[in-house]
C-alpha cells in the first residue's frame, strides 16, 4: 500500500493556544516575548499583530512603539512541545500514528485510514475544520512523503491533496526553504539566483554536492521519496482506570469499602507519580445479574489524597445496591488536572494546610447537598450590577481586579430584579414605603441615590437610580428606580438584600 502523510502546520500555535482559554485575546494584537542577551524580543505574535507590522525577532520596545496597546505574554521554555503533544493525542482519533513535527506542526501517517472518511478530501476537511473550531489557524497537505507534505503545507495551497507520485510537479514552484534547508544554504541559493526549487532540482548531483554539500541532496531525496524518513509517533494516553475483579461476589458495605480502598490506592499512586490530581471520578459496580451501578464524585481542586477521596466515595456507598453480589469494580477518573505542589517550611504558618482542609470540606458538602450549593464569585470590570461579578468553580482562579470597597453592595444580589410598589414623597428622594410580594415595608433609614448608567457598548436602555434602605424591622434592601422620575409611571425594583 502506498504510504500517505499529512502535515499540519500551526502558523500561530502559542498565540492561538492562549486565546483558547482567554477569548478576549483573539482579536487583540498579542506577542509572546523572550529574554535574549539582555533584550526583550518578540518570539511569536498573532495574526492581528502581524497585520499591524509586528515581526518576529524585533524588540518589544519597537513593538510597543508600533502598537502602544499591544498585549505582552512571557514565553515558557518547551511550551510548544506540550501544546503539540496535547493536540497530537487529540489527533490519534484520525490515525494511530501521529508525531510532533518541530515546534509548529504535527505529522500524521494516514495510510489505510482515509477510507473511513470516504476519501482524503473529507478526511482533511474534517481534521482541519475541527482544529479551526478549537481556535487554531491551520494549514495541511497530504502527499506520499514527509518532506513534500511539510513543504506544501507551509508554502503551498491551504488544503492541498497531492495525487500519488505527483509531488515533484508541485514542489517546483516552491522556494528553497520548503525543503527544510539550513538558512545558510538557502541564502547561498538565493545569491546564485535560485529562488525556486525548479531552478536547481534537476542539476547533476555532483554539482549540488560540491556547492552545497550532502544536506541539500538528502532533503531533495526525502521530498521525492528516494530516501527513507521515519517518524516517532506519540503514544496514546493510557486512561486513568483501575479494575478489581472479585473471586466471590461482594454483597456487604464493608466489602465495597475494601474494594474502594484498593482501587483508590492504585489510582492515587499513579496520579502522584505523574503530578496529577483527580477532579471527577466514576465508580462502576458490575453485578452478577448483569446490571451496572454507577456513583460519581467531584472535587473543587485536583487531589491525589487517598484518604480524602476514599471518604467521598464512602459517602456514596448507601446508593450502591449489590443485590446478588458485585463481581467487578471499575474506577474511572474522568477529570484529571495538574497538581501544583509547593514546598512548605516546618516553621511557616499553616495557611496552605488550612486551605487543603477547607477544600476537602467543600467537597464533602457539595457531595451531600449538590455541587451548585457552594458558589464562589470574582469581581468583573463592569459597572452594571448583573455583570459586576462572575461565578467560578476553579478555586485557583484569581481576581483580575480588586473588589470595590467604596460602594456598598448587597450580599445577596437577585439574578432578576423584582418589581415593587413604592410611596415616594418627591423626585430623587428615597421611598418611605414599598410593597414586595404583598408585604409592606416602612422605611426608617435610606441612602442614595447612586446612579448607574448602562454600558452603552453592550446594551441599550435607561439608567438606574439605586437606594440602600432599612425597614422598621432592621432589614436592609437595595432598591432602584428605572429611568428618570415620571410620577405615577415610575418603575421601581428590588435588586438585593444586605446582611
Amino acid at each position: 500500500m502506498q504510504k500517505r502523510y499529512l502535515s499540519v502546520w500551526f502558523k500561530f500555535l502559542l498565540p492561538n493556544h492562549l486565546a483558547v482559554s482567554r477569548p478576549e485575546l483573539k482579536e487583540s494584537p498579542l506577542v509572546i516575548t523572550v529574554q535574549e542577551r539582555g533584550r526583550q524580543l518578540v518570539k511569536y505574535c498573532n495574526a492581528p499583530a502581524l497585520l499591524q507590522g509586528i515581526r518576529l525577532g524585533m524588540t518589544v520596545a519597537d513593538a510597543k512603539a508600533l502598537i502602544p496597546a499591544i498585549i505582552l505574554e512571557g514565553y515558557r521554555e518547551g511550551s510548544e512541545q506540550l501544546v503539540l503533544k496535547e493536540l497530537g493525542e487529540w489527533c490519534i482519533r484520525f490515525s494511530p500514528i501521529v508525531a510532533v513535527d518541530g515546534t509548529d506542526g504535527l505529522l500524521i501517517d494516514l495510510t489505510g485510514c482515509s477510507h473511513l472518511w470516504k476519501g482524503e478530501i473529507p478526511y482533511l476537511r474534517d481534521l482541519l475544520d475541527r482544529l479551526k473550531a478549537k481556535g487554531y489557524q491551520v494549514r495541511g497537505a497530504i502527499t506520499d512523503t514527509i518532506g513534500s507534505a511539510w513543504a506544501i503545507a507551509r508554502f503551498g495551497k491551504e488544503k492541498a491533496i497531492i495525487p500519488i507520485r505527483e509531488q515533484y510537479r508541485f514542489l517546483l514552484s516552491l522556494p528553497p526553504a520548503a525543503l527544510r534547508l539550513d538558512i545558510l544554504i538557502v541564502q547561498r541559493l538565493h545569491k546564485l539566483g535560485m529562488h525556486r526549487i525548479e531552478n536547481f532540482i534537476d542539476l547533476p548531483c555532483s554539482v549540488l554536492r560540491r556547492r552545497f554539500g550532502e544536506a541539500l541532496l538528502l532533503r531533495i531525496a526525502q521530498a521525492l521519496g528516494n530516501a527513507n524518513e521515519f517518524i516517532e509517533p506519540i503514544s496514546a494516553p493510557e486512561p486513568y482506570t483501575e479494575r478489581l475483579p472479585c473471586l466471590e461476589p461482594i454483597r456487604t458495605a464493608k466489602g465495597i469499602e475494601l474494594a474502594i480502598s484498593q482501587l483508590l490506592e492504585s489510582l492515587c499512586i499513579r496520579l502522584y507519580g505523574e503530578g496529577m490530581g483527580l477532579r471527577q471520578a466514576v465508580l462502576k459496580c458490575y453485578r452478577v445479574d448483569g446490571q451496572v451501578v454507577k456513583v460519581s464524585i467531584g472535587t473543587h481542586k485536583p487531589s491525589h489524597h487517598t484518604g480524602h477521596l476514599r471518604k467521598l466515595l464512602e459517602m456514596r456507598i448507601a446508593r450502591i445496591e449489590p443485590a446478588l453480589g458485585i463481581e467487578l469494580f471499575v474506577l474511572e477518573a474522568s477529570g484529571i488536572e495538574a497538581v501544583e505542589v509547593s514546598q512548605q517550611a516546618i516553621w511557616a504558618n499553616s495557611s496552605e494546610k488550612d486551605e487543603v482542609m477547607v477544600t476537602e470540606l467543600m467537597d464533602r458538602i457539595a457531595l451531600r447537598v449538590g455541587k451548585n450549593a457552594i458558589q464562589r464569585y470574582l469581581p468583573q470590570e463592569h459597572y452594571w450590577p448583573e455583570r459586576s461579578v462572575k461565578a467560578v468553580s476553579n478555586l485557583d482562579e484569581q481576581a483580575s481586579i480588586p473588589w470595590s470597597a467604596d460602594r456598598p453592595r448587597p450580599t445577596h444580589l437577585l439574578a432578576c430584579p423584582e418589581p415593587i410598589r413604592v410611596t415616594a414623597p418627591v423626585p430623587d428622594y428615597p421611598p418611605i414605603l414599598f410593597i414586595h410580594k404583598g408585604q409592606k415595608h416602612a422605611i426608617k433609614k435610606a441612602d442614595g441615590p447612586e446612579r448607574i448608567e448602562r454600558e452603552w457598548w453592550l446594551d441599550t436602555g435607561e439608567h438606574r437610580d439605586y437606594y440602600t434602605v432599612e425597614d422598621d424591622a432592621g432589614r436592609r434592601y437595595w432598591l432602584f428606580r428605572l429611568g428618570h422620575y415620571q410620577g405615577q409611571q415610575d418603575q421601581w425594583f428590588l435588586h438585593g438584600f444586605f446582611a
